[in-house]
């Protein structure tokens, strides 16, 4: 049996596992990463969010109109092409620029059991050298520790 989780405890930790399906993907994560909010209990505080991967990270941007997730992939594509002139050759170069551009982590804060997300906000994992099997780490920290 599967102990209650404890809303006072120090933090709550979850692994999301998350399959990519494109090379260059933003992978909208909001409603999986709320139902680690529900599931650990917690009615305020902070969700981070962690990418341990070198070529994916996490971001946060408009989620309603799926034509920006469209852009910002686009936009990255050209600021760092995949065929550009790099020093690393494994031929994965530009995911690894891409992903110190975009950063491999987030903090959103938790308010009334939610993310605490504006009206128009997302979550995005953002895969830069797929398609994979992915993760993204969520740890929930309580603003108050019994």
């Amino acid at each position: 049996m599967k102990p209650k989780p404890d809303p006072t405890s120090r933090a709550f930790v979850r692994t999301l596992a998350i399959r990519t399906t494109r090379h260059t993907e933003l992978q909208d994560v909001t409603a999986a990463v709320e139902a680690a909010v529900r599931e650990s209990g917690c009615t305020g505080g902070i969700c981070h969010l962690y990418v341990p991967h070198t070529t994916a990270g996490v971001l946060i941007n408009e989620g309603d109109d799926p034509a920006v997730a469209r852009d910002i992939e686009a936009t990255l594509d050209r600021l760092v092409p995949s065929a550009g002139s790099y020093a690393h050759t494994e031929g994965n170069a530009d995911s690894h620029i891409k992903t110190a551009l975009v950063g491999s982590s987030q903090v959103v804060w938790i308010e009334d059991g939610r993310l605490s997300l504006g009206r128009w906000q997302a979550v995005f994992f953002a895969e830069f050298d797929g398609p994979r099997s992915r993760e993204l780490r969520v740890k929930i920290l309580p603003d108050r520790v019994a």
